[in-house]
């Protein structure tokens, strides 16, 4: 069995290897301002908040990932590159290519696949407009039943 990682938002050589050449391009060197965070250490950060939930504002500098505000931007940066949907290929290939891909455990996520067809039609939804719903309040007055938002 496979030794589990006791930090798994660090990125190990390997993966970086794997990830590094699917990057976007960095913007040219700005001459003020802060020294721009390597990719390597903004991607740690990035897996650290999801790994954890933390707020991005609440990564700890202390890590040396730079602020949550730069994880965050460099993860939507890359995913509007596109860059998930290429690791996720690349990651899938090495598997793939020695035929070692256990479909029998695949999912599909519905919400990602188009319906071949239509589903069988039914009568028109049922209204609940014009019937209010009954109390849920145990008080047996019925002033503390109502509520006064409407």
């Amino acid at each position: 069995m496979a030794k589990r990682q006791s930090r798994p938002w660090i990125v190990s050589d390997e993966l970086w290897s794997l990830i590094e050449p699917l990057l976007p391009e960095p913007p040219p060197k700005q001459v003020e301002g802060r020294p721009r965070v390597p990719g390597r250490q903004a991607l740690c950060g990035i897996l650290f908040v999801l790994h954890t939930g933390i707020q991005w504002e609440c990564l700890p500098q202390e890590l040396g990932f730079g602020s949550g505000m730069t994880c965050w931007r460099r993860l939507a940066a890359r995913n509007e590159a596109g860059v998930w949907g290429q690791l996720h290929q690349v990651l899938l290939n090495k598997p793939r290519s020695k035929n070692q891909l256990d479909w029998s455990r695949a999912v599909i996520d519905s919400s990602h696949v188009r319906a071949a067809r239509k589903g069988p039609k039914t009568g028109p939804a049922r209204s609940t407009a014009h019937d209010r719903a009954a109390s849920t309040t145990s008080s047996p007055t019925a002033r503390a039943s109502r509520s006064r938002c409407r």
